[in-house]
């Protein structure tokens, strides 16, 4: 199965910590040639000294703002020309929210939807022209399970994900009469011990600064990496990853949605 990702590009985005940074680690021990993206540059700089050494040839970095979509379309330029062409684009930046939807202030939600929505779909539609012209390309899409379900203290973090699988849902679909060759792979990750929730924003914009404890009994980043980059090997539609708790969550809400509301109305998700 590595053999599949020997000498294919693949970018990065939110590639500085967290998922992102072992999903680095780990791509980079299959012979990918990797370009790491996020706002941080030392960063990013960080994480590819930390990758084996062997693949440090094959690894540039390439910073940007997913909240600053004026700047994306040359981000997409530049990405391409670093190595003449880009197979797999992982768009895995985003930011998240605890905060009651009745003490976030509107600029919150406009924020996390710049980012987490806007910024993963511009990058896409800049690179779409690209994988078209090269009849080939897979687009992976790290989106939540509360992409498929919503809970409290994150209601603006549920509405950019959702938003992201209506978006995508529908690109697939228009991509498979023109091309299908371009695949794309939403993944669903459930609790994951990553520094999510310190930087996650509260009602005022601020930083919670706090670790939750459902995210520090999550599943580990580098366990997580593993099955994520199986699922873009196998070309997945759509997987959840994630332990039990949250795989049952999405399968109740789907199946016995009554069920699913008055159990979450009770529920410690902080």
């Amino acid at each position: 199965m590595s053999k599949r990702l020997l000498n294919q590009v693949v970018w990065l985005t939110g590639a500085s910590s967290g998922i992102g940074e072992a999903l680095a680690y780990e791509l980079a021990t299959k012979g990918t040639k990797l370009i790491l993206s996020a706002r941080r540059k030392e960063e990013l700089e960080r994480v590819k000294g930390n990758c084996v050494s062997a693949s440090q040839a094959n690894i540039r970095v390439l910073p940007l703002d997913l909240s600053e979509p004026s700047t994306l379309e040359l981000s997409v330029e530049a990405a391409i020309q670093v190595f003449g062409h880009v197979d797999i684009l992982i768009n895995n930046g985003g930011i998240s929210q605890r905060s009651l939807a009745n003490e976030t202030i509107l600029d919150v939600d406009r924020r996390i939807m710049e980012v987490d929505y806007f910024g993963t779909i511009a990058l896409t539609k800049f690179i779409l022209p690209h994988f078209l012209r090269r009849k080939s390309g897979q687009i992976v899409v790290v989106s939540s399970v509360m992409g498929k379900i919503g809970t409290p203290y994150r209601s603006g973090y549920a509405a950019a994900k959702h938003a992201l699988h209506g978006f995508f849902d529908s690109l697939r679909a228009e991509l498979w009469k023109e091309c299908r060759n371009i695949r794309i792979t939403l993944i669903c990750p459930g609790w994951i011990r990553t520094n999510i929730t310190l930087n996650a924003l509260i009602g005022s914009g601020e930083k919670l600064n706090q670790m939750d404890s459902t995210t520090k009994k999550g599943l580990s980043p580098e366990r997580f990496a593993r099955k994520m980059i199986c699922a873009i090997v196998k070309k997945k539609e759509e997987i959840i990853i994630g332990g039990s708790k949250e795989v049952f969550a999405v399968n109740l809400k789907r199946f016995l949605p009554r069920v699913f509301s008055k159990i979450i109305r009770r529920a410690n998700v902080r």
